[in-house]
């Protein structure tokens, strides 16, 4: 349940809910979010993680059922605001004869409440799901008391500083697109429908999630194309094998923070 004084929350799940239907078939159209997502499942999977697992905004499910799939020994549990993406992601679920999963539609702040006295193994929040909550200091000190002594915490989120995004719309004189991400709201990807969030610095993430020891940080679509670039990847062929060989470089330099999403690894201190 999402709780009543999370007015915020309300907007957001309905903004989801709208878009449930079509959520993961245009996912599987996009072999450029693909590719990135791939690359977040290796980043998550290279640790070593214990049976109990909690997805943070789940989304049509994609994760939720790979992970149930390649883990039927371990527990694969997701929450997400949504009852959009919570009814199609239950649908896949059972399609799939999943018996080692549970989703719950909630959100950070519900956790404790839907999964009480749990503690997880390994936390994944993949994609813009942290950018959508009301206080990310709150979010980072809630997932530290469900993440179990030995779990890891697996985050990414979208960049403050994407140069490309700030490039490419100068270029063709679109000054307030590009320095949208810059603003203390960012009104998300759409065009015609605006979601309220935020984007965040490395030093922002640092601060919020203090608590925590980041063990590994990885920057995508510095040089490669971000996800929605999907029309880009398919007119550069294999260039964009290049590019995306380029970010692994980049990653190595400052420049590292500045494409369209990073990912954090991070465990508690000791």
């Amino acid at each position: 349940m999402i709780k009543e004084h999370k007015p915020y929350y309300k907007e957001v799940g309905e903004y989801y809910d709208q878009d449930a239907p079509q959520f993961e078939h245009r996912y599987w159209e996009n072999k450029t979010l693909q590719t990135i997502r791939q690359s977040f499942r290796e980043e998550t999977e290279a640790q070593q993680f214990g049976d109990n697992i909690l997805e943070v905004g789940f989304g049509p499910g994609v994760d939720i059922i790979y992970f149930a799939k390649k883990y039927p020994q371990k527990k694969v549990s997701g929450i997400d605001i949504s009852d959009g993406m919570h009814q199609h992601a239950q649908s896949q679920v059972e399609a799939n004869k999943l018996t080692n999963t549970r989703l719950e539609v909630g959100s950070v702040e519900d956790i404790k409440e839907l999964f009480p006295r749990q503690k997880f193994d390994l936390i994944y929040v993949y994609f813009g799901a942290l950018n959508t909550v009301s206080d990310l200091h709150l979010a980072a000190e809630l997932l530290k008391d469900v993440l179990s002594a030995d779990g890891k915490l697996v985050i990414t989120v979208i960049n403050k500083w994407y140069l490309s995004g700030i490039a490419l719309p100068l270029m063709k004189g679109k000054v307030s697109v590009a320095f949208r991400r810059l603003q203390k709201v960012w009104g998300g990807y759409s065009n015609t429908r605006q979601l309220e969030s935020k984007c965040y610095t490395p030093a922002e993430i640092k601060k919020a999630f203090s608590s925590f020891q980041i063990i590994k940080r990885r920057g995508y679509s510095i040089a490669y194309p971000a996800w929605y670039q999907n029309n880009i990847v398919k007119k550069l062929g294999s260039l964009a094998n290049a590019l995306w060989k380029l970010d692994v470089i980049l990653n190595c330099t400052p420049f590292w923070s500045k494409g369209e999403y990073a990912l954090y690894i991070l465990k508690h201190r000791r």
